[in-house]
């Protein structure tokens, strides 16, 4: 029997319990997790404190009374069971070691399909990474990436059918700048003394965009008005920014369903019937020309200009259109936005519930990145032009490095990215430790006998695993599907690196106290199948992190 299937038949005892011990109680909700400290036993249940009132006994006693009638009502739960036994109020239970021979049965026959769902019907949009394209992509688009990337994996792994988009911020007045910018770049290449804008992007990477413009079209441009020059320096700029952000995101194993363009949405008259459907619900208003959303009717601290006096669309008019469209072909939306735009998680969720989609769009903010170099902070400046670009995190340590480095934390926590840790060749850098424990599998396996690991792939005899190093790590790979799920539901992909670290801590551990390749043929055999388990378990959490998973290292 499955764990799962175990716990179910004790919760059930224990709740009929409840009933039969205190009939004048609620019946009582007997829910399992796994305690903080694994001594105390595989799960735990404090359901003995909801009953203490009524019983007017201590937690304990309603705990050892809950157990007593339990195992009377249910003699077989001592064969599920090795121990079931009140501590301190709660009841703690270790399964017997045939649940966990039953999940490594299970990842032999299931192989990489081991934890993947089943397939919900639920439709996702989700929408991360987006940025001006105004520059190539930086240290903060890494994590955004790298995090939503891993999401999108774990999503579609747990039956979920995702739709990955971006949104090209290029109708505003940044993409005139970027213009301006790299025209004056094309000047500085005939008079080095031509003046910059103030406002300008100042990073070396347009020097580049603007050599193709002179390469291509000599001093055609020098001595024509801005109004000839500016269209065409933006579009320029716009578009080799656009392909080299591109480039990086699959250099990086992104891939998208959606580029898409916000001047396009507004060239289509897209965004002109995105705020129509916001006027035509009443959720706006006009005051000196200009309309408004009642965004504070919805929960936002203001009401949000919409459409300018002059009858240009605002900024946000854009948002409104995109989000209308993603609302209505999704069935949950998800944008994880960068550090500055914690402002935008009230209007746009507001925005949701005035289009008729309240509860539909989650928002998630990616905290701000600390680079730094053993015990130096690296200094990054776009504004000054001190650019670390995410090419060049992935020159220095490589895309698999970067990958789990961006997603060890929860995004709502500030991230430090040592650059030095990250291509240490040491169990203190945490994907090496990962990737070595994979590894290390992969060689155990080249040294056995194969047709001891042919028979160890297909063996349902595993009742010899019985060491407590091999228990635990029995236990951890069992997690893999409560793990995925819970990525999924509270979108936290840190969870995985988490795992994948615990998972190779326990393999390690007993790599150290059991020999694999002993002259015991039987158990030789059980070991060899738990390597395997613990093999396709990390390959699994590696690929759904976008991290390779090595045969040698």
């Amino acid at each position: 029997m499955l764990p799962t299937d175990a716990l179910a038949t004790l919760e059930g005892a224990l709740a009929a319990a409840a009933v039969a011990c205190y009939p004048q109680a609620p019946a009582p909700d007997v829910t399992f997790e796994a305690p903080r400290r694994p001594e105390f036993g595989d799960f735990s249940t404090n359901v003995a404190f909801s009953l203490t009132k009524i019983a007017r006994r201590s937690p304990q006693d309603v705990a050892r009374a809950l157990i007593d009638a339990a195992l009377a009502h249910d003699a077989g739960l001592r064969v599920l069971f090795s121990s079931i036994e009140p501590m301190a109020g709660f009841i703690n239970v270790r399964l017997a070691p045939a649940s966990w021979h039953a999940v490594l049965a299970r990842i032999l026959r299931e192989g990489a399909d081991f934890g993947r769902g089943e397939k919900t019907g639920t439709r996702i949009s989700l929408e991360f990474g987006s940025a001006n394209p105004t520059g190539p992509l930086v240290v903060v688009q890494g994590r955004t990436l790298s995090t939503g990337d891993t999401l999108a994996k774990t999503l579609r792994f747990r039956g979920r059918d995702v739709f990955v988009e971006w949104i090209i911020n290029d109708a505003g007045s940044q993409v005139d700048t970027l213009g301006r910018s790299i025209y004056a770049r094309y000047r500085q290449i005939l008079d080095p003394s031509y003046p910059f804008p103030e406002e300008g992007y100042p990073g070396d990477y347009l020097r580049p965009i603007a050599r193709a413009i002179y390469d291509r079209d000599g001093e055609d441009w020098v001595d024509r008005d801005e109004s000839a020059w500016l269209r065409h320096f933006s579009k320029f700029g716009r578009d080799e920014l656009v392909a080299q952000q591109q480039r990086t995101a699959l250099r990086f194993g992104v891939h998208y369903d959606l580029w898409q363009s916000e001047k396009e949405m507004h060239d289509q008259g897209r965004v002109t019937a995105g705020l129509q459907r916001l006027i035509d619900l009443g959720a706006t208003y006009e005051q000196d020309g200009a309309v408004f959303f009642r965004a504070t009717a919805f929960g936002d601290d203001k009401d949000r200009a919409i459409v300018r006096s002059d009858g240009r669309p605002t900024y946000y008019a854009a948002d409104i259109a995109y989000h209308y469209e993603k609302l209505q072909r999704a069935d949950r939306v998800i944008d994880i936005l960068g550090p500055d735009h914690h402002g935008y998680i009230g209007r746009l969720k507001g925005l949701a519930a005035a289009l008729g989609y309240e509860g539909k769009l989650e928002v998630t903010i990616a905290q701000q990145i600390t680079l730094m170099r053993g015990g130096e902070q690296v200094s990054m400046s776009k504004r000054a032009g001190d650019i670390i670009t995410l090419d060049d995190i992935l020159d220095e340590v490589g895309v698999d490095a970067a990958r789990f480095f961006f997603i060890m934390l929860s995004l709502d926590s500030p991230l430090t990215f040592d650059l030095k840790l990250a291509v240490e060749q040491s169990a203190e850098n945490p994907v090496f430790y990962v990737q070595y424990g994979h590894a290390r599998i992969a060689s155990v396996l080249r040294n056995a006998d194969p047709g001891d690991c042919s028979e160890a792939a297909r063996t349902t005899a595993l009742d010899r695993l019985d060491h407590p190093a091999e228990l635990a790590l029995a236990r951890r790979l069992a997690e893999l599907p409560g793990v995925a799920e819970g990525v999924a539901v509270h979108l936290a992909p840190h969870r995985l690196a988490r795992y994948a670290r615990d998972v190779a801590s326990d393999f390690h551990q007993f790599y150290t106290e059991c020999k694999v390749l002993g002259d015991d043929r039987e158990l030789r055999i059980a070991r060899l199948a738990l390597c395997i388990a613990t093999k396709t378990v990390l390959a699994t959490v590696l690929e759904l992190c976008g991290v390779t998973a090595p045969e040698s290292m």
